[in-house]
């Protein structure tokens, strides 16, 4: 099976804290991913690391075959520019532009200013007649699915997506899930970390960590009823 992301062996350390400890774990392609954990058990590191927003103290992230460690700061920049869609809890929005200038944003880092294209990622996501509106005209809904277009302007291949739901009402989170269950369904790579359980469950697959380990690793659909309501560290580790 061909695989979107090896993690092997990897630990993150600032100072005295120690904020991945020695994970290793593989992503295939086309899987849906969810992560889970208590606060501060590593979750959003993990997610930076394998975003190229940061790098690990020990160990190996290799991305569609490239050994990120390899890689100066250029290269890791042109990976998350060309392979990677990043979506945010806190949409990092530019106030100052429209929906369609900050989804245009993300082709002029990759050299393509394509407005019809940006247009057409906007009605992916229902907000074509919102294009020309500002972040502060936008409901927190609207600034997450622009941040989902934006995400998907330049057709990556892994789908990063933190807390994506943090912020929406019950709504606006089904729009999203919606959406990134059409992307998955189109073989797209789709790794999320959150704390809702609700999220979690549309995952092909649940990794929960503390303090930096892997403490479970389980397909959803092989989950009994009573691991679903243990918390994590509770149920079984199993390794698929």
């Amino acid at each position: 099976m061909e695989l979107i992301l090896e993690i092997k062996e990897v630990s993150k350390i600032y100072g005295s804290v120690v904020a991945l400890n020695n994970l290793t774990l593989n992503v295939p392609q086309g899987q849906w991913l969810a992560i889970m954990g208590p606060s501060g058990s590593g979750k959003t590191t993990l997610m930076n690391i394998v975003g190229c927003l940061d790098s690990p103290t020990e160990g190996q992230v290799t991305l569609d075959g490239l050994n990120l460690g390899t890689l100066s700061l250029a290269g890791l920049t042109a990976i998350r520019r060309e392979s990677i869609g990043l979506i945010f809890q806190e949409f990092h929005l530019i106030s100052y532009l429209t929906a369609l200038e900050n989804v245009m944003v993300a082709q002029y880092y990759h050299s393509l200013v394509d407005e019809g294209e940006a247009l057409e990622a906007l009605a992916r996501v229902g907000l074509r007649d919102r294009a020309k509106h500002l972040p502060k005209q936008l409901s927190g809904g609207e600034q997450q699915r622009v941040c989902v277009a934006r995400a998907l302007i330049n057709h990556p291949k892994l789908i990063l997506a933190d807390e994506p739901t943090g912020n929406l009402d019950e709504t606006n989170e089904r729009l999203v899930m919606d959406i990134l269950h059409g992307l998955h369904d189109q073989g797209s790579s789709i790794v999320v970390v959150t704390h809702a359980q609700e999220v979690a469950a549309h995952a092909e697959r649940v990794i929960y960590l503390e303090h930096g380990r892997l403490v479970r690793d389980s397909q959803n659909d092989s989950l009994s009823e009573e691991d679903a309501r243990k918390e994590p560290g509770q149920a079984d580790v199993r390794v698929v």
